[in-house]
């Protein structure tokens, strides 16, 4: 047989093979999928039962819940005396209406402990990991290390959620026995019904719980530098602060909306009558960017370094 007879008569040959293994392929590439998809949902809940089950973060969420507990005991005893009225945020409306102190509670927790929480969560996710030399055993996971990323923050994220509904649910119960509920006065100067106020009251603790992702994803960044958990909580807590910081300063009122803690007291819209929606907006949409650049980062960094422990 000459090459030209080879080449005219080859394809005819290759072609009904190739078709003939097309669909058992297809059935490889389908179950390969199918197993990669159990495998992430086992990781993934493997990840929130190893979070939520730790005992320090257990009391780190009982510790953050007994804020609004604490605040309106005292707020309750002092009521009656010269005292009554006197603090920050909106404490001076607590011993009118029981839902002010979610309001208070998540104020008072803002600025430091909600943010020390959210850089425990992401210290554990990768350098904790790390530190305890179990990091390295999750790689034989047939799930890609992005995906092994993505499961550790869903279960940090999951963590922050749950310590933001507990604090928000010790208030409104606390709020109720001490002080009942009753129609809430808004900033405006208008009044909402208890039940559209309760309702303002979970977006605000929905609000607070979206504006520190972009913390989350800083804190994860740090996670897959180092093996030192402490070194992570240490330095998320100072970009936190840090931001804080910058935002109080006049000469650099330029990149006050880009900073990441600019925009979270911003939850006070749903205290005034016409929400500013666009507001509440912008104020996710520099979370999402900080996500965005952050989250990038520890995805470049933790699906290239060479982990040994």
């Amino acid at each position: 047989m000459s090459r030209g007879e080879a080449l005219e008569t080859g394809p005819a040959t290759v072609a009904p093979a190739a078709a003939a293994t097309t669909p058992a392929a297809a059935a490889r590439e389908d179950a390969e999928v199918r197993a990669t998809r159990g495998a992430f949902g086992r990781l993934l809940r493997s990840e929130l039962r190893l979070v939520l089950g730790r005992r320090r973060t257990q009391l780190l969420v009982l510790l953050l819940a007994l804020v609004p507990v604490l605040v309106g005991t005292i707020v309750r005893a002092t009521v009656d005396s010269a005292f009554s009225g006197q603090g920050p945020g909106f404490i001076e409306r607590v011993s009118g209406n029981g839902l002010f102190l979610v309001v208070t509670a998540l104020f008072l927790c803002l600025p430091l402990l909600l943010p020390l929480g959210v850089s425990i969560a992401a210290a554990d996710a990768v350098a904790g990991e790390a530190s305890a030399g179990t990091l390295r055993y999750l790689l034989v996971v047939p799930v890609g290390r992005g995906r092994l990323l993505a499961a550790k923050a869903i279960a940090a994220l999951t963590l922050v959620v749950v310590a933001i509904a507990l604090v928000t649910a010790a208030a409104l119960v606390t709020g109720w026995v001490y002080f009942g509920y009753g129609d809430l006065d808004l900033l405006s100067g208008q009044s909402v019904s208890a039940a559209a106020g309760f309702a303002r009251m979970l977006g605000v603790a929905g609000y607070v719980a979206l504006s520190l992702t972009g913390l989350l994803a800083v804190g994860l960044f740090f996670s897959t530098l180092t093996e030192v958990p402490i070194g992570v909580i240490a330095a998320t807590v100072v970009v936190s602060i840090l931001s804080n910081v910058l935002d109080s300063l006049p000469q650099v009122e330029a990149i006050h909306p880009f900073l990441l803690s600019h925009h979270w007291f911003d939850f006070a819209e749903f205290l005034r009558a016409e929400v500013s929606w666009p507001l509440l907006g912008q104020g996710l949409l520099v979370q999402l960017a900080w996500v965005a650049v952050f989250g990038s980062l520890a995805w470049a960094r933790f699906t290239t370094a060479d982990i040994t422990s």
